[in-house]
């Protein structure tokens, strides 16, 4: 008997679950898919076999990418080959997408299945998927599904930035509309300033030149030689800016108020920076069309190819499209009305904005765009799927489009197409590695400046801590660090003990090895806060310092006494080691011996 088992595919991982021994008929009954909704008879259906979570978030974005392409990942394949039958006839596989199906019967051999049966059982382990597995809650699995699912858009939609053709269809769109409203506020400042100079539309057709036109002149009455040198800066001809001149002379129109005139040249001053944006964002197109389909705006044209792509919706579906579908693309409602009329069909649709059909003959129209068509279909795939964009196989295109139009009106024979390909990948070898050449070298040059900046920064550092530690020494005799200057050797680089206790440099290489602890200075008023962690000293006012400046002399003056009396006898061997207060009295008695002797000598010298 056949054994089904059930692969599915969760934001926590792959889980296989095995169908226990059921009739695949009776699990088609409405009773029996109702009950797929209850956990406790669900339970009866279905076991699991194995659960492979996985690792990390960037693992569960692999594994679903892999099974959204239809391919078979390695922690799949694992899972499959560890957990599922050995004996591979007896084994069936139901699965939720045809395509990974496919390619676990390729690679590992298992008959897969999908939909009917299949459908439904998945459908209750989607629905008790976090009761069916230890240790998962429904809250963790939804906040799986939530992260996997914003990762797995956010790699959808991210790709190069250079290369994006969403800018290019919004670009075009906006174009189109610019256009279409030029036109009509052109329209509208032509009614309303030729009330009053109405002889001005005859001689100034284009649009852009009327509107400056009716800015510059503003009242016709006021318009003298003295503007002639303006007119001709404005309409680049002096013949025309004398007609101008002594239309304005002889005009019929009606005379107009100032704030007539004021709304008039208020309005042509939006006309003319809205065609001056609109010639920027031509230029814009084309920088983004080179960058993005350099092959196809050289072949048709910037704008031409910029509406193909916006038409298709993306460079991709353009690139997918056949030749016959990018010829008459633009002219759908033309083909099926002529599908539904049974009348002639389309020839070209959009790509009859290129200059090839316009001088082509009319006989020839219908051969030449199919044959462009065709190259614009290779141009189109050339710049989707190249890695680096150049315009040398869109220029080789262009070049047999003329040479076959030359050959529909002369008869000259144009060269084969595997010719000019070949030509045509030599020069676009040199040209990419030329483009890979010039990105090496900037490369270079940003990490030069970038170490260069490093360095800069650490001099910088450097200087400022020079100039700290020769700020403290210059105040300070001796060069001590504290300040002070209690007359003993610098701290400098560690150069030597202070006598203070004073350690650390100012800066960040003197590091104390010390525990924190307050210290006391004998040099200051101050106490030093020494830590490994501190790169700089701390001070905190001194508690335990008394107020008569020569306590300290005193105290070393003790020490030296305790010293030299707890020094080893000359046989080498220490002395028993003496309690604290027999010490405390042994160093008393010296002193009590030490003053009677001073007495004796000055009694004796009076």
């Amino acid at each position: 008997m056949v054994l089904l088992h059930v692969l599915f595919e969760h934001a926590a991982g792959y889980a296989l679950f095995a169908v226990r021994e059921v009739e695949e008929i009776s699990l088609l009954l409405p009773q029996v898919e109702e009950s797929v909704l209850t956990i406790g008879k669900f339970h009866n259906v279905v076991k699991l076999v194995a659960f492979a979570p996985f690792k990390s978030a960037q693992s569960a974005l692999e594994n679903i990418n892999a099974v959204s392409e239809g391919i078979l990942h390695e922690d799949l394949r694992l899972l499959l080959e560890t957990s599922m039958p050995a004996k591979k006839k007896k084994a069936l596989l139901g699965v939720a997408d045809a395509k990974i199906g496919a390619a676990i019967l390729e690679e590992l051999g298992y008959q897969c299945q999908t939909g009917g049966v299949v459908a439904e059982i998945l459908r209750g382990i989607r629905l008790h998927f976090h009761a069916l597995v230890k240790g998962l809650t429904a809250q963790s699995a939804s906040k799986a599904q939530l992260g996997l699912g914003h990762s797995y858009s956010r790699a959808k939609v991210k790709f190069n930035v250079n290369r994006v053709d969403n800018m290019i269809i919004q670009s075009i769109s906006l174009l189109d509309q610019l256009d279409k409203d030029i036109n009509t506020f052109s329209m509208r400042v032509r009614e309303w300033y030729g009330y009053h100079f109405p002889e001005l539309i005859k001689i100034v057709s284009e649009n852009y030149t009327y509107c400056r036109l009716a800015k510059f002149i503003g009242n016709r009455k006021e318009l003298s030689e003295e503007s002639l040198e303006g007119l001709e800066e404005i309409v680049m001809d002096s013949a025309k800016a004398q007609a101008i001149l002594e239309a304005s002379r002889s005009s019929m129109g009606m005379d107009i108020s100032p704030i007539d005139l004021i709304n008039i040249e208020s309005f042509s001053s939006r006309v003319i920076s809205l065609s001056e944006y609109r010639k920027g964002l031509q230029e814009y197109l084309r920088s983004k069309m080179s960058q993005v389909a350099p092959s196809l705006s050289a072949l048709i044209g910037e704008v031409v190819g910029a509406r193909l792509i916006s038409h298709a919706g993306s460079l991709t579906n353009l690139a997918k499209y056949p030749a016959s579908t990018v010829q008459i693309l633009g002219a759908e409602k033309a083909l099926f009305r002529a599908l539904k009329t049974r009348g002639n069909t389309p020839k070209y649709g959009l790509i009859f904005h290129s200059t090839f059909i316009g001088r082509a003959a009319a006989k020839n129209k219908g051969r030449i765009s199919r044959y462009l068509a065709n190259k614009c279909t290779i141009a189109s795939r050339i710049d989707c799927f190249s890695e680096v964009p150049t315009s040398v196989f869109g220029d080789k295109l262009r070049e047999q489009v003329e040479e076959r139009l030359a050959f529909y009106e002369t008869g000259e024979p144009p060269r084969k197409n595997l010719e000019v390909m070949k030509e045509a990948m030599v020069e676009a070898n040199e040209v990419v590695a030329e483009v890979k050449r010039k990105q090496e070298k900037k490369e270079k040059k940003k990490k030069k400046r970038e170490k260069r900046r490093l360095e800069a920064l650490a001099a910088a550092a450097e200087e400022m801590e020079d100039s700290v530690e020769a700020e403290v020494r210059a105040g300070a005799p001796g060069g001590c660090l504290s300040g002070r200057g209690c007359g003993g050797p610098a701290v400098q680089g560690g150069a030597g003990p202070c006598p203070a206790g004073f350690v650390g440099a100012l800066g960040p290489q003197k590091k104390t090895a010390q525990p924190p602890q307050v210290r006391e200075a004998a040099c200051m008023d101050l106490a030093f806060v020494s830590s490994p962690g501190w790169t700089q000293p701390i001070y905190l006012p001194s508690v335990s310092l008394q107020e008569n400046d020569t306590e300290p002399v005193k105290k070393k003056k003790k020490k030296k006494e305790q010293e030299s009396l707890s020094e080893p006898e000359e046989n080498g061997l220490e002395e028993d080691a003496l309690p604290k207060k027999k010490r405390k009295l042994t160093g008393e008695a010296a002193q009590q011996e030490k003053k009677k002797k001073k007495a004796a000598k000055d009694l004796e010298e009076d």
